[in-house]
């Protein structure tokens, strides 16, 4: 399917490889450089916004444009597809001259295709957002099924990040939407992918609630000042953005409690989109963060003020305070650990880093491996030329130490307009492999690998 729109010439998210492209791809067999490792049996999957038609670049923002999954099948050693697929809403559908697909829709979101997050869980697929906007259910092929209520028992929307617990593999998310007014809600999704817990949390607003913190013990989420304003959605504007007003604080609750047990803590103001990781450590907590230090104040069209750093807040909750302290200096963005450690003591995390330039579009340009124990930090530039998106942690086996396996992730190679899925050895960040792919894959935002068997859990190194 090819849509055609036109090119902006004012918004750097409209631009070079934040530019959406306009034309479904299925590729098989692709070249392979180097070796992939016999264990990735699977899918790496990403999603992004992919604009259809031609928005206004003097009001679009990039978390706003319609979401398109990437995808690659892998197996035996091959590379067996590629492809990338629009998830139909309905006004995707509309667009490209579909019927609507059944499923139950938030009506402030029915036609919002989900752009942010795309995970496996219960032997399915699902394409995932934030702000009341429901999953949608995608086909191992990325096809879009229709919105989906997990059964009937999701009550509005879900939200862009959920954290699978090592042991039980259930997932744990915070969920927002403005038409909840001062209320998030904390979930529990079982194996059968059933909502099967909800507890109802007071904030101080409307915040935007990216992401949150889940420990062994603890939920912790961040009620930070980008907040809802109703008067940028009379102006067709992104409706969130940074209030100097709304208080700056995060709030902890044991996973058992129902909001009544909240213990709220302030912290210096600022913005986090995505934790690294967080663990309870005795009397307190410890909660690995990237911090910006504002948000959608100047800049409107996307997330352009910084730099975000790597931060650590430790949670002292006998005497009611949060110690600020920070990793690493460097830009950085886009933060995973061995996800077989979510919620417990990590040792090791990996970022993608900043380069010097200012513009969007030069920004990211490297990955960093972190080593929290020893305090050191390597790099792994790709060099003038290549931008890189986000990298997630692959463990060599179920059984295997933290940091033993791969990390992979696309790279965009500005002379070719070209992409490649890259593989790296998760250690010493040299080249496993890579995958050739004859398409472009514009800077977009989550993904994940999905084994043959399954979103499911895999063993934690703390219980070997």
């Amino acid at each position: 399917m090819t849509v055609t729109s036109r090119k902006s010439e004012t918004n750097p998210y409209l631009e070079a490889n934040f530019g959406p492209v306009h034309e479904e791809v299925t590729v098989a067999d692709l070249t392979v450089t180097g070796t992939i490792p016999d264990h990735l049996d699977g899918r790496y999957l990403r999603i992004g916004p992919n604009p259809l038609g031609a928005p206004d670049p003097d009001a679009y923002h990039w978390f706003t444009g319609e979401g398109m999954v990437h995808g690659l099948r892998l197996r035996d050693g091959k590379a067996e597809w590629y492809r990338n697929r629009w998830v139909r809403s309905g006004d995707v559908a509309d667009a490209l001259g579909e019927p609507h697909r059944p499923g139950p829709v938030n009506e402030s979101f029915r036609d919002f295709a989900p752009n942010t997050n795309v995970i496996g869980h219960a032997g399915r697929t699902f394409a995932i957002a934030e702000s009341g906007i429901r999953p949608y259910e995608l086909t191992d092929e990325l096809d879009t099924l229709g919105p989906c209520a997990f059964d009937g028992t999701l009550p509005v929307g879900y939200t862009a990040h959920p954290h699978r617990d090592p042991s039980s593999g259930e997932l744990h998310a915070v969920s927002y939407f403005f038409g909840w007014g001062n209320t998030v809600q904390y979930t529990v999704l079982s194996n059968d992918a059933h909502i099967v817990r909800t507890v109802g949390v007071e904030v101080s607003g409307a915040p935007m609630m990216h992401d949150f913190s889940l420990t062994d013990g603890h939920v912790v989420i961040f009620d930070l000042p980008v907040a809802f304003d109703l008067e940028l959605v009379g102006d067709g504007a992104f409706p969130y953005r940074w209030d100097p007003d709304y208080p700056a604080r995060i709030g902890v609750m044991r996973r058992d409690g129902d909001g009544s047990d909240m213990t709220w803590l302030d912290v210096e103001p600022c913005y986090v989109f995505h934790p690294l990781n967080a663990y309870d450590d005795g009397a307190g907590l410890v909660l690995d963060v990237v911090r910006h230090p504002k948000m959608f104040d100047a800049e409107r069209l996307g997330p352009n003020e910084g730099p975000p750093t790597l931060d650590r807040w430790t949670v002292d909750l006998a005497a009611g305070k949060v110690i600020e302290t920070r990793l690493d200096n460097r830009g950085q963005e886009f933060p995973r650990i061995d996800e077989r450690l979510t919620g417990r003591r990590h040792r090791y995390g990996y970022a993608v880093a900043a380069g010097p330039e200012t513009k969007p579009d030069d920004d990211m340009n490297s990955v960093v491996r972190h080593d929290l124990v020893e305090g050191r930090t390597d790099v792994r530039s790709f060099g003038p030329g290549v931008g890189v998106s986000e990298f997630v942690f692959v463990p060599t086996s179920t059984e295997s130490a933290e940091d033993d396996g791969v990390l992979m992730g696309f790279t965009h190679h500005r002379a070719t307009e070209h992409s490649t899925l890259t593989i790296l050895d998760a250690q010493s960040l040299e080249a496993v492999a890579s995958v050739a792919i004859p398409a472009r894959i514009p800077y977009g935002f989550h993904g994940n690998w999905i084994p043959s068997q399954g979103g499911g859990p895999s063993r934690s190194p703390l219980d070997a």
